[in-house]
C-alpha cells in the first residue's frame, strides 16, 4: 500500500482529501458536542446513528441499539439528562420508545431541534 501512494500521486492526493474530510468532520462534532444545548446534542445523536447505521425494514427505527448510557456518553452528557431528554422527546412525539429501541417518528422536527442547537 505504502509502496503504491509513493508512486500515484493521485491516490496520495485522495487519501489527502479523505484524511482531511474526516479530520473536519470530528472537530465539527467536538465543537457541537461542547456547545450545543442537551436537546440539539441528543437530536445530533440520533441522526449520527440513523445516518451511520441506518433503519429497520419499518423504514423508522433505529438498527442500532445503545444503551441509555451509551447513548449519553455519545451525546457528551449524564445518563440521566439522556433519559430525560429521550422521555421528553417520546412525549413530543418525535421519538418512540420500546427498550432499547428508538423510531424517529418525527425526523424534520429531529432534524430542527439538531440544528438550532
Amino acid at each position: 500500500m505504502e509502496r503504491w501512494v509513493m508512486e500515484n500521486n493521485q491516490l496520495a492526493l485522495f487519501f489527502i482529501r479523505q484524511l482531511a474530510v474526516e479530520v473536519g468532520n470530528s472537530d465539527q462534532r467536538t465543537v457541537n458536542l461542547t456547545q450545543k444545548h442537551i436537546r440539539g446534542r441528543l437530536a445530533e445523536s440520533l441522526l449520527f446513528l440513523r445516518d451511520n447505521y441506518g433503519l429497520e425494514e419499518d423504514g423508522a427505527t433505529l438498527s442500532i441499539y445503545l444503551s441509555r448510557e451509551d447513548l449519553a456518553n455519545m451525546s457528551n452528557m449524564t445518563t440521566s439528562n439522556a433519559i430525560r431528554t429521550l422521555s421528553a422527546f417520546a412525549q413530543e412525539k418525535i421519538i418512540a420508545i420500546d427498550g432499547k429501541k428508538i423510531k424517529i417518528i418525527d425526523g424534520e422536527n429531529l432534524e430542527r431541534i439538531n440544528k438550532i442547537g
